[in-house]
């Protein structure tokens, strides 16, 4: 079958960037492995996405927003760092902003986007089907799925996750680092009240972040050692709420698992380019950010809105959508908007996860130091609003 753009992978960059270019005039086939009606109702999976101001403007030009459970959208208020038992925090606050961003559950936002690229026209969606091959070239992409279809476009985009088959396929390199750490999310109800305010909390040997969600509840993720996680996940709920209180010493009192937890064992990827001939990288295929700073899925969003950008640009203009010039561009602009924050990742996550004496002084001068400077407080709230 011959269309203008295929899409592989149906998470939320995936779906996102096939609503994107609706209204373009473009034949769209979407493909994901899982079946549709995984898409259509997404179980909970523990993650509490931090959406930024900007990531919101998106998924309300998307028809989204609205879409969203008011129950499920939390506000983020304030947000601080702590590290080790020092009783000293790095704050960040919205000066202006009324506050940081919204916390909203990754299942919720997956569902609003499936329900608003359903029926789309020109939209075709093929479901329970995997990738066997793809391969790009001057003229054409080309995809041959697990059922036998074969199909043919001027465009490639795989966002199907930071270990995409797709970008093996084609031939693009990547780094991938597995950092041998796994973290546990799950929500918790507990006594003291959080104000609305996120705590990145870098202990000894462990990270904890508690997310404000609605009411006295928060969302806590818990970064270990793989084996540690995995013996922490085993508890059952009664002993793990202990353990979560034990861990946060008790910063927002007893907590309580009022909800399934989940496990992922932490993963980086930078992928060397982001684009190939008739093919582009959006989401975690081009990125897969460490949770620390919360910044994957804003990027994924705001990936994909450049990409939808330039391909209608094209459209309307006459020329091809999957040119070398639409590629170039998208890739030399996501590069640019990512490089920085992966990389002040990575060096924020080797410093505060560095359990050696001159790293442990470095990190707690460093959150004292960004305390005493207006402009490193106003860059970082200027990244958490605005991406």
């Amino acid at each position: 079958m011959d269309c203008d753009v295929i899409i592989v992978g149906g998470g939320p960059a995936g779906l996102a960037f096939a609503r994107s270019v609706a209204g373009c005039g473009l034949e769209v086939v979407l493909v994901e492995r899982q079946p549709a009606e995984k898409l259509a109702r997404p179980r909970y999976d523990g993650r509490e996405i931090a959406l930024t101001h900007g990531s919101v403007s998106i998924l309300k030009r998307l028809g989204v927003w609205e879409r969203l459970p008011a129950e499920d959208v939390a506000p983020l208020v304030a947000a601080r760092v702590i590290d080790g038992f020092s009783p000293f925090a790095l704050e960040f606050d919205p000066e202006g902003e009324g506050q940081l961003g919204w916390l909203v559950s990754n299942h919720r936002i997956r569902e609003a986007l499936w329900q608003v690229t359903t029926g789309q026209p020109g939209l075709r969606t093929v479901t329970g089907a995997a990738v066997d091959y793809a391969r790009t070239g001057a003229g054409a992409a080309e995809v041959l799925l697990s059922s036998g279809e074969r199909l043919r476009a001027k465009l490639l985009v795989a966002a199907d996750s930071r270990l995409s088959p797709v970008r093996e396929h084609l031939g693009i390199a990547a780094e991938v680092n597995r950092l041998g750490r796994s973290m546990l999310v799950c929500r918790v109800q507990h006594e003291k009240p959080h104000a609305g305010v996120a705590t990145e909390w870098f202990g000894r040997r462990q990270t904890l972040a508690l997310l404000p969600l609605n009411g006295n509840q928060s969302s806590v993720a818990l970064t270990l050692p793989e084996g540690e996680i995995a013996r922490i996940n085993a508890m059952a709920d009664g002993a793990l709420g202990e353990e979560l209180t034990r861990r946060s010493a008790g910063r927002l009192g007893q907590m309580r698992v009022t909800s399934p937890r989940a496990a992922y064992p932490l993963i980086t990827t930078w992928s060397r380019h982001f684009a190939a001939a008739r093919a582009a990288l959006i989401g975690d295929a081009a990125v897969g950010m460490h949770p620390v700073t919360a910044h994957g899925f804003n990027l994924g969003l705001s990936g994909q809105a450049l990409l939808a950008r330039l391909v209608a640009d094209a459209v309307r203009g006459g020329r091809d959508p999957g040119s070398e010039g639409v590629l170039r561009s998208y890739e030399a602009g996501h590069r640019m908007a990512a490089r920085p924050l992966y990389a002040a990742t990575n060096m924020i996550v080797k410093l505060y996860t560095d359990e050696r004496l001159a790293a442990r002084a470095a990190r707690g001068a460093a959150l004292r130091i960004g305390a005493r400077m207006p402009l490193f407080r106003s860059g970082v709230r200027a990244m958490l609003t605005a991406n």
